[in-house]
């Protein structure tokens, strides 16, 4: 199985869970339901989490379905373009379904605001998902292709005018380099003090204290996928191919599970000032921790990496 095949089976994740978590979020807000609301929450949060790695493995099956005859080369930059919109606007999807979860286990509710935000921009997640999905079924099927289709070249590709834009602006790369590190100092930092306290360096300060600081740690996420994705578009060559770059993003991907434990379940919450915190509290802030020490060295290291 290669990253053309993985990509077949995941891109069917996103499209199709896009859609149940919408419908499972519009019949919570109907019935009023929290104990819903809150489940469709976390299936958003996956399903945006999802996009990432379904975004990268695409790329990389473009790499290996590019020279064959029957593939439409113009098809695969219009879907590319559809892509990169579905997956800004999934994670800012995710964003607020992730805060939905963060406002739960603060106050035990979400606000109707976080509701109208997640809805809103699910409902246009999922009008861009699946007509990223329709494009992508156009690339190797000349048959559900329609007359329009044949006027479209590879023109229409944005990742050359944001390569151009990058490389002539002598500011771009270095001002979203400033961003990304701006993103990761704040992930960086609530991660740290996530560490210290569940290790009980910081014991004084109750887990509450601390779970305030979690929506600066996911801003901080938010800031390094726009800009990541900035650099993969401008510079695809520095990071397809590369077993380095797949491990940084597999390490992304995980390190979201303990903050979602972080995120929803009582244990660490109930860890108060002057409190130890249990075995796998600290465990899952090692986690955190540590995937993400990972993640900035193979991102540091990554043009000497293969």
């Amino acid at each position: 199985m290669n990253l053309a095949h993985i990509h077949i089976v995941l891109n069917h994740i996103p499209s199709l869970g896009s859609m149940a978590g919408l419908l499972l979020l519009a019949a919570a807000v109907y019935t009023k339901n929290d104990a819903l609301k809150k489940f469709s929450f976390m299936v958003l949060v996956m399903i945006a989490l999802a996009v990432l790695p379904t975004y990268i493995t695409g790329a990389e099956a473009q790499r290996a379905v590019r020279s064959q005859p029957a593939v439409s080369r113009a098809m695969i930059q219009v879907h590319q373009n559809a892509a990169m919109v579905t997956i800004v606007m999934m994670t800012i999807a995710g964003t607020f379904a992730w805060f939905g979860l963060w406002e739960f286990r603060r106050y035990s509710r979400a606000t109707s605001l976080t509701t109208t935000g997640t809805l809103l921009t699910t409902a246009a997640s999922v009008g861009a998902i699946l007509y990223t999905a329709g494009l992508g079924g156009k690339i190797s099927h000349p048959e559900i292709r329609d007359g329009l289709d044949a006027g479209v070249t590879e023109a229409a590709g944005w990742r050359e005018p944001i390569e151009l834009f990058v490389s002539d602006k002598a500011y771009t790369w270095p001002a979203a380099e400033t961003v990304h590190f701006i993103g990761m100092c704040l992930l960086f930092g609530v991660s740290l003090l996530l560490l210290m306290r569940m290790l009980g360096v910081m014991k004084g300060i109750p887990f509450q204290a601390i779970h305030r600081l979690l929506p600066l740690g996911i801003l901080g996420f938010v800031l390094n996928v726009l800009t990541g994705m900035l650099f993969f578009v401008a510079s695809p060559g520095l990071y397809l191919g590369k077993n380095s770059f797949h491990i940084k993003m597999a390490c992304i991907l995980l390190a979201a599970f303990p903050i979602l434990y972080f995120t929803l379940f009582d244990d660490p919450w109930e860890t108060g000032g002057n409190k130890n915190a249990s075995a796998i509290s600290k465990f899952a802030a090692v986690c955190v921790f540590g995937l993400l020490v990972a993640v900035i060295i193979y991102g540091r290291f990554l043009p000497f990496l293969s």
